[in-house]
């Protein structure tokens, strides 16, 4: 499927759009200014945009590492954020029965890049019939997404997005082959650029993950110009201090005018074409 709609936002191949929000749910406060952020920054630029966070990081480093509210809370959260500012909402889900609780309440499941392969979870996402994206394994290539891809288009769902985020390259290391891009939209369906996990460094600080932020820029133009339809990005307010990921966030004050050069770019592509 090119294109789907959540709360009035399309999201598909004809139009550049963007999937972003602070890694994972910290306090309501917090996810309802960078939402209202979001919405406001896109709406300024006229791009699609859904909401990202999540209510439960079941793949941290270490067994210490703060993973979120958990899923009641999380979605309660989530719901909020969703019926006060009427903005679409994005969130991870881990386990088979996630799958409907989630459903129930976000417009666009997700599935992690470490569970692309579980069958079951691919089969309850689709079923729900609300828009699945998923993100490419760090060690999968990108041809092997039509396996992936058929898991949920057997429930009979077509709305489908699929995410690169940087393949396992060495130890703690991840690079970006921008192939896959062209690659994977040839399958047919909308191609999103992660652009901050694509530069974390998975395990890189011992107990949790480092990243270069300062690469997200440069990657996600990149990635536009390859074909991809909408870019992925962790925001925070001061990254520095964030709870998950804060190494690959982008500052708030960064989103705009690399959303703009972005944007641009997009354009400047298809224009071409």
């Amino acid at each position: 499927m090119a294109k789907f709609e959540v709360l009035g936002q399309q999201i598909g191949k004809s139009r550049f759009f963007v999937i972003g929000g602070p890694c994972v749910i910290e306090n309501e406060a917090l996810v309802l200014r960078i939402a209202a952020f979001l919405k406001a920054t896109c709406e300024d630029l006229g791009i699609p945009y859904v909401f990202k966070s999540s209510y439960d990081k079941a793949n941290r480093t270490s067994l210490q590492s703060y993973r979120g509210p958990g899923l009641k809370e999380g979605l309660s959260i989530l719901a909020r954020v969703r019926e006060e500012l009427g903005v679409p909402v994005l969130t991870d889900i881990h386990s088979v029965p996630e799958a409907a609780q989630a459903g129930n309440i976000v417009d666009i499941l997700q599935i992690p890049a470490f569970l692309a392969r579980q069958t079951d979870l691919l089969r309850a996402a689709g079923e729900t019939g609300k828009p699945v994206n998923i993100k490419k394994s760090q060690f999968l290539a990108p041809w092997d997404m039509t396996q992936v891809i058929e898991k949920v288009r057997q429930t009979g769902n077509e709305k489908i997005l699929l995410t690169e985020r940087g393949s396992q390259y060495g130890y703690n290391n991840l690079v970006v082959d921008m192939r896959s891009i062209p690659i994977m939209t040839d399958f047919g369906y909308p191609v999103v650029f992660d652009a901050t996990h694509s530069v974390q460094l998975p395990g890189g600080e011992g107990s949790s993950s480092g990243g270069q932020r300062e690469y997200v820029a440069p990657l996600a133009c990149a990635a536009v110009a390859a074909g991809a339809h909408g870019v992925f990005l962790e925001m925070h307010e001061d990254p520095d201090k964030a709870l998950c990921d804060g190494p690959n966030s982008l500052r708030l004050s960064q989103v705009p005018s690399l959303l703009e050069k972005l944007l641009k770019i997009y354009h400047a592509v298809r224009d071409d074409q």
